[in-house]
């Protein structure tokens, strides 16, 4: 009997312990309280932000003439005084007999978004919202509309600035996307299928993203706050209502979201909009190399310690970067001391320097680590860094364990290809499914260089394989018409 008060004693007090453990993981109405209270807290922050910043985001409606056959090209024939003459009274007596809406001239609509930047009536947006329109349409949250007219494009970025005649408008103000975090919060305001006003709310998903194949100069920030068509040119917000970037562009499968948005970062835009602002168009610097960036095989191949830097594979005649003695081959560390991450971080950091401005280089050339001062010049007027990044440069390698078939470079084959006699020696074909196939070698490329040594006839570079037979890869400086690039093949015996 005592045995079985005791075992009884003991299920009340784990019973008792269970219960207070149960009562112990449900928060008391006080506590439910407080995080309910935080959640209102933390709508009432998106809330507050978009209230002062919604005000100052635009609406941009544009018209574009459309041209070809019933276009501006064909009314302004029509109107030519030699094509009258030719015709004689005919033409004109048939011209004012036809009803006017045949003469008019077909339009384009488009659509974006805008912010204010200036109480006078400065907006930033896209470019592409607004390049070749006739007329743009700026309508502001309070529905009021007005004419506007551009101050400055600049196409490599796809950053517009824009201008309203008005006054003491609501301004957002610029933040700085350096400071961006990834993971951080942000929203997104605009008129996507022209839906005025839309707020969207994200986080950033990450930083400095290059290579879309958008803009000539890429340093997105990427968000998954919903942006669709008609976002562009609109304000990408941090949570204390600053501007950090300018939506520009999704990633998408069907033409609508699926959660990949770019932005561009304010830091970039607000040096395009004070030179669009002062000069009306942008000033970039020059340094004058062919680039590309360092692989494990072009690594192994200069002798570097690790896939790091950025490889000059060519050095342009009379740049400044000829006169401060760079050379192809040389590999770029660090820029004024600042670590380099790729192609795009080097090329958009000197495009930003002002020209006239000298900078240091770290560079390793011969496996030797040295520093070059270079004196920024400005980019020439024809200078497409979106030819060079759409040229598609391939590789090739070691003859038949390749799949080449290499020919001597004569000079029937160098005009037809756009090359010099001596210039190298030129792939003629490439084996289906062979390591040059793979990497994309294609007849018509000119072999210049074999493990950095300069080859122009097949016994040059016949001779120059043979130095390299006891390693499996070889190091080919490859042109195609203007360009070249380094390539590091493997290849197996």
């Amino acid at each position: 009997m005592m045995r079985q008060k005791h075992e009884l004693a003991r299920l009340q007090v784990i019973a008792a312990c269970l219960f207070c453990f149960v009562l112990s993981a449900i928060p008391p109405a006080a506590a439910q309280d407080n995080d309910i209270a935080m959640l209102e807290r933390s709508g009432k922050a998106f809330t507050s932000v978009v209230k002062k910043a919604g005000p100052a985001v635009v609406y941009i409606s544009v018209e574009k003439s459309l041209k070809g056959p019933g276009g501006r090209e064909m009314e302004e024939l029509f109107d030519n005084p030699f094509f009258k003459r030719f015709f004689g009274d005919q033409f004109e007596q048939f011209q004012q007999q036809q009803p006017q809406p045949q003469r008019r001239i077909p339009k384009q609509e488009g659509a974006g978004s805008g912010f204010i930047i200036a109480e006078d009536g400065l907006i930033l947006t896209n470019n592409h919202v607004v390049e070749d329109a006739d007329k743009i349409t700026v309508k502001l949250a309070d529905k009021r509309e007005f004419t506007a007219k551009v101050v400055g494009t600049d196409p490599q970025s796809d950053v517009a600035l824009i201008k309203i005649e008005a006054k003491n408008l609501p301004v957002l103000p610029l933040g700085d996307s350096n400071q961006l975090e990834v993971g951080e919060w942000v929203i997104a305001i605009g008129s996507p299928f022209e839906l005025s006003q839309t707020v969207t709310v994200g986080v950033v998903s990450a930083k400095g993203r290059n290579r879309i194949g958008i803009n000539d100069y890429e340093n997105f920030i990427q968000t998954d706050a919903a942006i669709n068509p008609g976002n562009s040119g609109g304000p990408l917000l941090n949570i204390r209502g600053q501007a950090v970037g300018i939506n520009t562009a999704i990633f998408s499968r069907t033409g609508g979201y699926m959660g990949i948005g770019f932005a561009i970062p304010i830091n970039m835009a607000k040096s395009v909009e004070e030179q669009l602002r002062s000069h009306g168009k942008v000033v970039r610097g020059w340094l004058g190399l062919i680039i590309q960036d360092v692989d494990e095989n072009l690594a192994q191949s200069f002798g570097l310690g690790k896939t790091e830097g950025i490889l000059v594979s060519e050095v342009t005649p009379d740049s400044p970067a000829e006169k401060a003695g760079f050379k192809q081959g040389d590999v770029v560390l660090a820029l004024n001391g600042a670590p380099l991450t790729d192609v795009s971080d080097l090329r958009n950091r000197i495009a930003m320097t002002t020209p006239g401005t000298f900078v240091t280089l770290d560079i390793i050339r011969e496996g030797r680590q040295q520093q070059i001062s270079v004196l920024i010049a400005e980019q020439p007027s024809d200078f497409s860094e979106g030819a060079k990044a759409k040229l598609k440069l391939q590789s090739g390698s070691v003859l038949d364990k390749l799949g080449l078939t290499l020919r001597e470079l004569t000079p029937e084959l160098a005009d037809q290809f756009g090359y010099s006699k001596g210039q190298g020696v030129i792939v003629a074909e490439v084996e289906a499914g062979s390591p040059a196939d793979n990497v994309g070698i294609e007849p018509g490329q000119l072999i210049e260089e074999v493990n950095k040594v300069r080859v122009r006839t097949l016994a040059e570079l016949k001779d120059a394989l043979k130095k390299g037979s006891g390693s499996k890869q070889v190091l080919l400086r490859v042109r195609a018409g203007e360009y070249s690039k380094y390539v590091a093949l493997k290849y197996e015996e």
